[in-house]
């Protein structure tokens, strides 16, 4: 099946420089799609809009959007990638990076959906992905209290996005990915036993899903946080 619904929308992809951002927007790109993609450091993507932009700062990112939508057009299609992740044991986890993770992973989510939402909202048309994680429903399996309620909090802003914006033809998801083989999350190769299917997720499975999600055949699904894990996690 052809996915229908992106040919000349206007997709944002912030954490879009690498991994399954740069994955997502190489995807949307292909399906017809005029992309932007943002990220804090300068990204090179080819045939996109690249914006430099810090999610964690509301100027920034008022200014990415607004350069967004004067240089392609409205948005139609939000996917929100940007994020880190740390290891740290919960008693070494100093404020400043327990509120750093917050302002990237969650407050940055938040700067760019209430950027963007108005301007769905007059159109009448949005498809809004989060990408959240395995962490933010068991807390994680490592040391990664931070990162663990900061994809909470992000899922649960996804469904908040849903229940009061799709009177307005808007749909929000979250994912809630584990075990994707990325830059970002090194070290998991030895945890490749523990998944039913027998391998790590790659980019490209999760940039599949966000397509169907994003796409017009995905207009009946709204405030749902779909597990993409390869079966390692079941609930």
């Amino acid at each position: 099946m052809q996915l229908d619904g992106f040919t000349d929308r206007v997709a944002i992809i912030t954490g879009g420089a690498g991994g399954i951002g740069r994955k997502v927007a190489e995807t949307m790109l292909g399906l017809g799609a005029r992309v932007a993609v943002t990220d804090a450091r300068p990204s090179e993507v080819p045939d996109c809009l690249n914006v430099t932009m810090d999610v964690a700062n509301e100027a920034d990112v008022r200014a990415g959007i607004a350069q967004i939508a004067d240089e392609l057009g409205t948005p139609a299609i939000l996917v929100q990638a940007a994020g880190i992740f740390r290891i740290e044991p919960f008693e070494e986890t100093t404020s400043a990076s327990w509120e750093l993770s917050m302002a990237v992973n969650l407050t940055g989510a938040f700067h760019v959906a209430r950027a963007v939402l108005p301007l769905m909202r007059e159109a009448g048309y949005g498809r809004v992905v989060t990408l959240g994680s395995s962490a933010g429903i068991t807390g994680g399996s490592k040391a990664t209290a931070a990162y663990g309620a900061s994809k909470a909090g992000v899922m649960a802003l996804a469904k908040a996005i849903a229940t009061e914006y799709a009177p307005f033809g808007i749909t929000s998801n979250a994912l809630a990915p584990s075990l994707i083989e990325t830059e970002m999350v090194t070290g998991i190769a030895d945890l490749v036993d523990r998944v039913p299917v027998g391998r790590l997720g790659q980019p490209s499975d999760v940039a599949d899903l966000v397509a169907f999600l994003s796409s017009s055949h995905a207009g009946f699904i709204t405030g749902a946080v779909i597990d993409i894990n390869g079966g390692f996690l079941i609930h």
